[in-house]
């Protein structure tokens, strides 16, 4: 995991047995003898976890727990007490320390313990970045289409889901890029570790290293406390960068360096920090074309590009459209506290024809809006969005009498179900008879 810890205990000893058995389970320990080294040390670097003793030379344990959590939040603080003294490391705990060690160390514990804290932070580092909504609005891993395209698709998934190679998922907007991002990541054997999403799109040229790789306090104007950039975020997990493509070129150099060297810089710190992050991609555009034209690093490309996963649009797997459209009402009757049973005939014909340009976004954005005002169990034409579906309606055939034959027959059908098969008002709202209604059933083949 390569996460650093600061010791500091006066007793030479103990900093040194701490430092062994911690770096043999793969922790990177800076160690010091007294508290205003420790302060030092504190304010120059990034640290995940500070182990300290509370009978320190010139600054003591309490003193120091203070200072670090003002000037160093995120560092985890773990005391180290004499058994005489518990009532102190209680006092510890209650002014911001996570756990406390007794003498004598059991070292075999102290690594459990650091463990333990460690996980603790992922967790905290992975909830500030997904927010509690991705949790629970909707299940972000849910992938739908039984389409032979996204056959394909889920075939890639498993295929490079336990690998640890770099992916470029590509597709245009609105295909579901981020969901086929989460779907490796969580068939993968980092499944318990962050999934860091940023979009590159959304970030301010001259935020975009901070972002990327954080920076220390007072590294620049506006810098009042140390932040962990996505990288760090993502340290035995995966990052997810959505719209690579808008990376600027002089960040890409940097981004190039951290995925070869394994390796970040801060702004302000004077050393790197080791990072092990899965990169997952993803573009809506043609990086060779922006290759071409100056604006993306072919060496970056290429280190991205390990694997290529491209998403088809709605119109090349237009036999997805229905089973996409089942689920949004799904999800939407649970939102919205509806009970919408589906749609009639007539508008899922629509539906399956329209040129969906905003792609399976889009489709969800116009089912939320039929599931809210629909006035019927079924949703219909006049649910859909007006100015975008105005004059749209199903293919029928080229000679007249088959035309008009189908057009009876699904607007029949599409009547009876908005009236719940109720035969007479069926035939008022279509205003004929209600014999001459049966006659149009039995000769259509309409069953009901």
């Amino acid at each position: 995991m390569n996460s650093r810890i600061l010791i500091a205990d006066n007793d030479r000893e103990i900093r040194e047995s701490l430092a062994s058995v911690l770096t043999e389970n793969d922790f990177i320990c800076i160690k010091v003898s007294d508290g205003d080294e420790a302060i030092r040390k504190i304010k120059e670097d990034n640290f995940d976890i500070l182990i300290v003793d509370i009978k320190l030379p010139k600054w003591d344990g309490i003193q120091v727990l203070d200072k670090v959590i003002k000037i160093s939040p995120k560092t985890m603080t773990m005391m180290i007490t004499a058994s005489a003294t518990v009532e102190t490391a209680i006092e510890a705990l209650r002014k911001g320390a996570i756990d406390y060690l007794t003498k004598p160390l059991d070292y075999n514990d102290v690594v459990v313990r650091v463990k333990k804290m460690r996980k603790l932070q992922q967790i905290l580092l992975e909830n500030q970045y997904l927010k509690q909504e991705i949790h629970s609005k909707y299940n972000q891993n849910l992938i739908i289409g039984e389409s032979s395209a996204m056959q394909n698709v889920y075939t890639m998934i498993n295929k490079v889901a336990h690998s640890s190679s770099n992916i470029l998922i590509t597709g245009k907007s609105g295909t579901g890029k981020e969901l086929v991002a989460r779907a490796i990541h969580q068939n993968s054997p980092r499944v318990d570790a962050p999934f860091i999403p940023i979009n590159c799109g959304a970030i301010p040229e001259n935020l975009f290293e901070s972002e990327l790789f954080g920076f220390k306090k007072g590294s620049f104007t506006g810098a009042i406390m140390d932040k962990d950039g996505v990288f760090r975020a993502a340290n035995g997990g995966t990052l997810f960068l959505d719209e690579v493509g808008e990376i600027p070129v002089h960040i890409q150099v940097k981004l190039l360096r951290a995925i070869e060297e394994k390796e970040i810089k801060p702004i302000g710190s004077p050393s790197s920090l080791k990072v092990d992050a899965r990169i997952l991609s993803a573009t809506n555009k043609d990086l060779l074309k922006e290759i071409e034209e100056g604006n993306f690093r072919e060496d970056l490309y290429y280190r991205l590009n390990i694997i290529d996963i491209h998403l088809p649009s709605l119109s090349e797997r237009r036999d997805d459209i229905p089973p996409l459209v089942n689920h949004f009402i799904s999800k939407y009757n649970q939102e919205l506290k509806r009970k919408v049973l589906g749609v009639d005939n007539e508008t899922m014909k629509v539906l399956m024809n329209y040129k969906w340009k905003g792609e399976v976004r889009e489709l969800e954005n116009v089912i939320e809006r039929a599931v809210l005002l629909c006035e019927s169990e079924c949703i219909t034409l006049r649910d859909l969005p007006p100015h975008a579906f105005t004059g749209i309606s199903m293919e029928y055939a080229d000679d007249l009498k088959t035309s008009v034959r189908n057009f009876e027959k699904q607007h029949i059908l599409s009547i009876l179900k908005r009236v719940d098969n109720d035969k007479n008002k069926c035939a008022d709202i279509i205003g004929i008879g209600l014999s001459s209604l049966y006659r149009k059933i039995d000769e259509l083949g309409i069953k009901l």
